[in-house]
């Protein structure tokens, strides 16, 4: 299994696009998920991304990407949204990446007037229509368990509802292992995923909310989700996810320990290749 960051950990901090990417490397970590909207970089950030991932040896796995408005009630919301992810799943392809990390959104109206079933049938079929899409570039859809009440896929038996209902072989899970920590999913009950997990995503939480912490920093058990991810086979890649640090001056130094401490727990289990 590989070890690699998303991109977003620099955020807020001195250090910007392409030093980001060559710290990443520099520091050990074997390849690399890039959270930008293409809708909003230009050209040349575009190209910058793609020449300093490739110059750095630092392979793109994933872009992410987050359609709130998915689920909307309004169709021209809900196509604006499509839109906006087949144009990620381009960037995916321009960046030869792998995956696109999928972010759904929340019940409105704490799940009144309009009613969650429309929802989620709305979100299905749009990422039924992505599925499609993403397969004619070679690509797949890894879909974020999102521990908050109101997520459309907050807990790992909606997200193994949502998969077979979308029913589509380039749609698959991104397991997060603090969300699953987050929502009480015992690591027991990874392997109902089998065959179905795109990506991994790992950092620490405080047990209560959503966190992005260097492993050790929270509570989070890894060892038996690593296992069972070791047990089920999984040869994909584990993605960092540390987004706003609280000393952004010091942000090599904990972006550094993040990786020092997750390489340990993998090489601890025998998961790092």
């Amino acid at each position: 299994m590989k070890l690699g960051l998303i991109n977003s950990a620099w955020l807020g901090s001195p250090v910007g696009t392409a030093e980001g990417i060559r710290r990443s490397r520099e520091i050990g970590f074997d390849t690399i998920d890039i959270m930008a909207d293409p809708l909003e970089i230009d050209v040349k950030e575009r190209r910058l991304i793609k020449d300093t991932c490739r110059e750095a040896g630092l392979p793109v796995i994933s872009v992410c990407c987050c359609a709130l408005g998915i689920a909307d009630f309004n169709r021209a919301v809900r196509e604006y949204h499509v839109e906006r992810v087949k144009a990620h799943l381009d960037l995916v392809y321009e960046l030869v990446g792998r995956n696109l990390l999928l972010v759904l959104g929340e019940y409105i109206w704490q799940m009144e007037v309009i009613t969650p079933q429309d929802q989620w049938k709305w979100a299905v079929e749009a990422v039924r229509e992505l599925g499609d899409y993403a397969a004619g570039l070679g690509l797949e859809i890894a879909i974020e368990l999102e521990p908050f009440h109101l997520s459309l896929v907050n807990t790992l038996p909606k997200m193994v509802d949502f998969l077979n209902d979308a029913d589509h072989p380039a749609v698959r899970a991104n397991l997060d292992i603090s969300h699953l920590a987050l929502a009480h999913t015992p690591a027991e009950d990874i392997p109902k995923l089998q065959g179905k997990i795109a990506h991994v995503h790992f950092s620490d939480c405080d047990g209560s909310k959503h966190g992005d912490l260097p492993p050790g920093r929270g509570v989070v058990n890894f060892r038996p989700y690593l296992a069972q991810l070791k047990k089920l086979g999984f040869g994909g890649t584990l993605s960092i996810e540390l987004e706003y640090s609280p000393n952004p001056e010091k942000i090599v130094e904990w972006v550094t320990e993040a990786y020092r401490e997750t390489d340990k727990l993998m090489q601890e289990i025998g998961l790092r290749t």
